[in-house]
């Protein structure tokens, strides 16, 4: 009987080296596995708090008076709010949004619209020497901006479009190389089969493009939309070129912050209000930061769509 009732040391010490086995097999790699992932979080928050300083820095100085705009204290010693009520009579700041919103939609809608209709003819229409063409048009953005800058302002005086908003966006009615081949390779993605259908359908080719590849391409429309959006509003150089010789209402917001820059600058005749610039660049980043925030799905949405056709 007490034979019986001894416990089987195999069997006692079983549990023991099961769960020694266990943390010898799990422990290093689990733990490795958690420093890594402390580490990969510790660099993206540093390097989120990198790229946050700026816009930090302009809502401190925005909020300062003139002595202390420069002073690079992040919590200022005095909070002046009146700073945001002052600006509006200060520079003409909703005449210059009104402009570059304007601008700017007018500029994406062409270049998104024209840039899909080229590439929907390279993606599904085949002919001879289409992938040389192609290739000429890729090979437009070799081209610096300086070289063609001066014959395109040649164009657009002789035709009478100087200080008018015309040359900041005329010229994407005819598309751009790097969207085209961005909406290209989405419209390559989907199945010719869908086409073939609504042609057998009696379906025109106007009718492919527009009732089934765009709608398919959602995505990629809005990214190039997002894109060129944002180009256009931070377009500097266009704006001194075509609209620097008419008064400051008409300006652009980059070529209205140039200005309230030049005009506070005390070698210049200012005063050094230097926090109304900084009040009108933080106010000026409203609308990219809405709109980027509405947009940001059909980023991962085109990210996911390419790596499924990947």
């Amino acid at each position: 009987m007490s034979h019986l009732n001894m416990p089987d040391p195999t069997v006692t010490s079983r549990p023991a080296s099961v769960a020694k086995s266990v943390r010898t097999y799990f422990g290093p790699s689990l733990i490795g596995r958690v420093v890594a992932r402390i580490v990969i979080l510790l660099l993206l928050v540093g390097f989120a708090l990198l790229f946050l300083y700026p816009f930090v820095w302009l809502v401190s100085a925005s909020l300062k008076p003139r002595s202390d705009v420069f002073d690079n204290k992040l919590i200022p010693d005095t909070i002046k709010w009146s700073n945001y009520r002052e600006v509006w009579s200060q520079l003409p700041l909703l005449h210059w949004m009104f402009n570059s919103v304007s601008i700017a939609f007018l500029a994406a809608s062409f270049v998104a619209v024209s840039s899909s209709i080229v590439a929907f003819g390279f993606a599904y229409f085949r002919f001879p020497l289409r992938n040389t063409l192609f290739g000429i048009v890729l090979g437009t953005m070799m081209l610096p901006t300086s070289v063609t800058m001066i014959p395109t302002y040649l164009i657009w005086k002789n035709l009478g479009f100087l200080n008018t908003w015309v040359p900041l966006f005329g010229s994407n009615l005819f598309g751009s190389a790097f969207y085209i081949f961005l909406q290209r390779q989405f419209f390559l993605g989907l199945p010719r089969d869908l086409f073939e259908a609504a042609r057998l359908d009696g379906a025109s080719y106007w009718g492919l493009f527009w009732r089934i590849a765009m709608p398919l391409a959602k995505p990629s429309f809005i990214i190039v939309f997002l894109f060129e959006f944002q180009a256009a509003w931070n377009n500097l150089q266009g704006s001194l070129i075509y609209l620097n010789g008419g008064t400051a209402k008409g300006f652009t917001v980059p070529l209205g912050i140039s200005y309230a820059m030049t005009k506070y600058a005390p070698g210049n005749g200012g005063q050094g209000d230097y926090q109304f610039v900084m009040v009108a660049a933080l106010v000026v980043t409203v609308p990219l930061l809405l709109l980027f925030a509405v947009g940001q799905r059909y980023f991962i949405e085109g990210v996911a769509t390419q790596g499924r056709k990947g």
